[in-house]
C-alpha cells in the first residue's frame, strides 16, 4: 500500500447510477477513498496518472475502449495500481482475456457490497478475487475434454449457446461479427456430427466439451 491512509479506488464505469452509488459506498466505508470517477476509458486516460490509485475498478462494457483493451494501457499509465474488473459479463472467453491481460481480479455485479469491498482489499494484500461463478468457471476449465475437435473460438460459442445467448448477442460478447458467428457454429456442427443446437449441446456435454 502507498503512503495514504486510506486505499485509493479510481471508478471506471459508464453507468452514472451505478458509478455514483458505488463511489458513495466505497467512500462511505473507513479505510477507502475514492480518488476520482470516470464514464470512459478515454477519460480516465487523460488523468489517472494524478489521482495514484492502488485500485482501479474498471467495468467491462464502456463506450470506446472497451474494459478488456484498456487493461494494458492502465497498466503502463499506472504500473502499481491492481485492476479489478467489474462487470455483468461472465463468459469465459471475456475472463480469461482479462487475466492475461493483467486484470488481478474478475466480479460480476451481482456481488454482495460487503464482497465488492473486501475484495479490494484482497486484492491490495496479493489476492485474486473472483466472483462464485467466475471461480467455478476457472476450476471448470481445467477439466475440459483437453482432445477436443473444437477450437477454442468454437468452445466459446458453443458455451454461449448453452446459456441461452442468440447469435447476435455472441456477436456483441466475443466482439466478432454475425457472419463469423454463423460459421463457427457451422463448424461445430461439421465437427460434431449433428444438425441442430440441441444435438450440438447433449454431444458437448457428454464428451465434456463444455
Amino acid at each position: 500500500m502507498n503512503a495514504y491512509a486510506n486505499i485509493r479506488v479510481v471508478i471506471i464505469e459508464d453507468d452514472p447510477l451505478i458509478r455514483n452509488s458505488y463511489n458513495l459506498l466505497i467512500n462511505g466505508t473507513d479505510g477507502y477513498f475514492v480518488s476520482s470517477t470516470y464514464g470512459s476509458a478515454e477519460e480516465a486516460i487523460k488523468s489517472i496518472a494524478n489521482d495514484f490509485p492502488d485500485v482501479i475498478l474498471l467495468d467491462v462494457d464502456l463506450p470506446g475502449i472497451n474494459g478488456i483493451e484498456a487493461i494494458p494501457l492502465f497498466r503502463k499509465i499506472v504500473p502499481r495500481a491492481y485492476i479489478l474488473i467489474f462487470t455483468i459479463y461472465d463468459t469465459e472467453n471475456l475472463v480469461f482475456k482479462a487475466l492475461s491481460n493483467g486484470a488481478a481480479g474478475y466480479l460480476t455485479k451481482n456481488t454482495p457490497t460487503e464482497i465488492i469491498i473486501s475484495s479490494i482489499k484482497d486484492v491490495m494484500e496479493g489476492g485474486a478475487p473472483l466472483s462464485s461463478n467466475i471461480a467455478r468457471m476457472v476450476i471448470r476449465s481445467f477439466q475440459k475434454n483437453t482432445d477436443s475437435p473444437l477450437s477454442k473460438r468454437e468452445a466459446q460459442v458453443l458455451e454461449l449457446i448453452a446459456i441461452g445467448k442468440s447469435r447476435s448477442h455472441i456477436a456483441g460478447e466475443l466482439f466478432i461479427d454475425l457472419a463469423t458467428v454463423k460459421t463457427h457454429i457451422k463448424n461445430i456442427y461439421t465437427k460434431l456430427e449433428v444438425h441442430s443446437k440441441e444435438e450440438a449441446l447433449r454431444a458437448a456435454r457428454e464428451k465434456k466439451l463444455i
